[in-house]
This record gives C-alpha cells, sequence and structure tokens, in this order.
C-alpha cells in the first residue's frame, strides 16, 4: 500500500490539530485511508517493542450509536464519520518471542541478547497487573497521538474521548478483560465553519523546568 507523501510541516500539523466538536454527518471515511494512517501509526515508539495499541474501528451506524450510549450521549460520536476505539493490551509482553524471534533469525540479534531480551520483559510484567495495565495505558496513549496526527495530516479531524464507562464499552465490543479501554477517537469532517480560537496555553517556562 503506498503512503501519500504530505505536502505540511510537521509544525503546520501540530498548529492545526483541534479537538473536534462536531462533525459534517453523513461523510464516509474509506477504509483504505484509514488503513494508509494505521500503517504509519503503527511506528508509534512503545516499551520493548511490544506494540501495545489495538484498536476497533467502529462505522456501523447502529454500534455507533450503541458506543454513544457507553459514552453519556455525547453528540459528537453520532455525527462522527467513525469512532476508533483505542485499547491498550495487557498481554502485549506474551508476543516478544515472535516479535524478537524474527530479528533473531535475521542475524541482528544473537541468542544471548534475544535471551536477554526476553528475560527482561518476562521479569517486568508477569505476575505484576498494575505494570500490565501502566504500560498499556502509557503505550497504547503514544500510538493514539500519533494516529490523530496523522489523520489531520490527511485532513480529516479528530477528538481524543475519555468520557465513557469502559465496561459498557467492554460489553458493546466483546472484549477480553486484557484488552484496557483507554480512549475513544471521533474522526471526521470538523463542522466548525470558522477556526476556534486555541484555548490558553501555558508559556514553556511554567512547565518546563531545564536542569
Amino acid at each position: 500500500m503506498s503512503t501519500p507523501v504530505s505536502t505540511n510541516s510537521f509544525a503546520d500539523v501540530v498548529q492545526a490539530r483541534r479537538s473536534a466538536m462536531n462533525f459534517v454527518e453523513g461523510i464516509k471515511i474509506p477504509q483504505s485511508e484509514l488503513e494508509e494512517i494505521f500503517t504509519l501509526a503503527r511506528l508509534a515508539p512503545s516499551a520493548f517493542n511490544l506494540q501495545h495499541a489495538r484498536y476497533k474501528v467502529i462505522a456501523d451506524p447502529a454500534l455507533k450509536e450503541q458506543i454513544r450510549e457507553s459514552a453519556y450521549g455525547q453528540y459528537k460520536i453520532h455525527t462522527a464519520s467513525a469512532v476508533i476505539a483505542v485499547l491498550g493490551d495487557m498481554h502485549a509482553y506474551e508476543q516478544a518471542p515472535e516479535i524478537y524471534g524474527g530479528l533473531k533469525m535475521l542475524g541482528a540479534m544473537s541468542q544471548e541478547e534475544y535471551d536477554g531480551v526476553i528475560g527482561a520483559i518476562n521479569q517486568a510484567y508477569i505476575g505484576n497487573e498494575a505494570f500490565q495495565r501502566d504500560e498499556a495505558i502509557r503505550n497504547a496513549s503514544l500510538s493514539a497521538m500519533q494516529f490523530m496526527l496523522i489523520a489531520k495530516d490527511k485532513g480529516w479531524d479528530t477528538c481524543p474521548m475519555i468520557g465513557f464507562d469502559p465496561e459498557a464499552v467492554k460489553n458493546v465490543l466483546g472484549l477480553p478483560d486484557h484488552l484496557v479501554p483507554v480512549m475513544l477517537i471521533t474522526i471526521g469532517k470538523d463542522n466548525q465553519r470558522k477556526i476556534r480560537p486555541r484555548g490558553y496555553r501555558k508559556p514553556v517556562g511554567e512547565f518546563v523546568d531545564f536542569m
């Protein structure tokens, strides 16, 4: 799959991105465009390269309304082209042998290096459910931000949402316990006719200490 090269600078994309509160209703987002976005989003960093993020793309109107009920009836879900459920996999560490096995097979990693990495992963994750959950949320969030910036670069607007009932979302999507609903992302074309003034942002000196 070929991914078009953007003519926007990264700074332009960051400054242009806004959280869309309402979308133009009835616009469908092609699956091919979503696949292009995910092709780049998969390059987001993750601890031990375990790629904890999982996504569910909900475009079916009936299922979208069920998700809306789980998100306290927020209207933006109704008008969005799709809702993206961002999930964190608490059991991502179980795929470490597969992820690192390829590097070992190609000779990019020795058996000793392979054993060391797998041992470190197992030591950190196995039996530590709190760490598994924290890592699932942290790393899925990194992936989600990359998804939103890529989407903006391709002309789609988004809004990250944490106002939802996680258990209700899990029930609607039939998720196993090891997949944590991290956030919802609505995606579509912003219905705002003019660019809203950006909300107050703290100056660098208020939130950065140079040591």
